[in-house]
């Protein structure tokens, strides 16, 4: 027996040292999962606080009511993630791509360490941007989705690319803002100004545009199916490509 002990201590010393970081998942306070793929784990409400998490993420991935309190997600591709409901309180998030992500009922505090544009994204989702001034604001691929900005001053904003399912965005300022590939769909925007704005691409159905100002606006290659346009101006409007609310494109 006393021959068989180095054996097994050797054997479980292995074992410990072979074991994959991953192993922990969902739940990993403190673990370095640098070197993980975790591109298919479900990381719904799992307890990641003090993780090192800079790098691996993928896209899309599910963090939605996470544990990420003093998290290092530095350099983490975070494009299209939920993070809905997570708390980030103290968590690094420098450089990471927040792109599409969403933030709603995210916590966070004064230590996460969070670029500026996606605090402001954080702040509009979760507590409203009804009448604030955010003109030449680049809120590029941000998640907006049902976000209040009413009466918002968007003159000028760069909103490519950005999910504004939803929103509502009546009587918003959107002279000359650019808004190709963006998400318009069943988005408010009554009595919005959105003359010599740039709408290549958007799609744009089901949203109520009833007296807003399109006068200008190129919509060339936008999806119009089912949008209402009651009253709107709309002189010298680009729609080259388009496809009309009755769903006939234009040519």
């Amino acid at each position: 027996m006393m021959k068989l002990l180095p054996t097994i201590i050797v054997v479980l010393l292995l074992s410990a040292a072979c074991t994959p970081a991953s192993a922990c998942l969902p739940n990993c306070p403190g673990a370095d999962l640098r070197s993980v793929d975790l591109q298919s784990a479900n990381l719904r409400g799992a307890n990641l606080s003090g993780a090192n998490l800079s790098g691996p993420l993928s896209g899309g991935v599910n963090l939605s009511g996470a544990d990420l309190r003093d998290a290092d997600l530095s350099n983490a591709n975070l494009s299209g993630a939920d993070l809905s409901g997570a708390d980030l309180r103290g968590a690094n998030l420098s450089n990471a791509n927040l792109n599409g992500a969403f933030l709603l009922n995210t916590t966070l505090d004064d230590s996460t360490q969070l670029a500026e544009p996606w605090r402001l994204v954080w702040q509009i989702v979760n507590h409203g941007g009804a009448g604030q001034n955010l003109q030449g604001i680049d809120l590029r691929h941000a998640n907006l989705w049902g976000a209040d900005l009413r009466s918002a001053n968007l003159q000028g904003a760069n909103l490519s690319h950005a999910n504004l399912n939803q929103a509502n965005l009546q009587a918003a300022d959107l002279r000359g803002a650019t808004l190709g590939f963006a998400n318009l769909r069943s988005a408010n925007l009554q009595a919005a100004n959105l003359s010599g704005a740039a709408l290549q691409w958007a799609d744009v159905r089901d949203a109520d545009l009833s007296g807003a100002n399109l006068n200008d606006v190129d919509a060339r290659g936008a999806w119009l199916q089912a949008a209402r346009f009651d009253g709107a101006a709309q002189e010298n409007i680009q729609l080259a490509g388009a496809v009309l609310p009755d769903g006939s494109r234009s040519q």
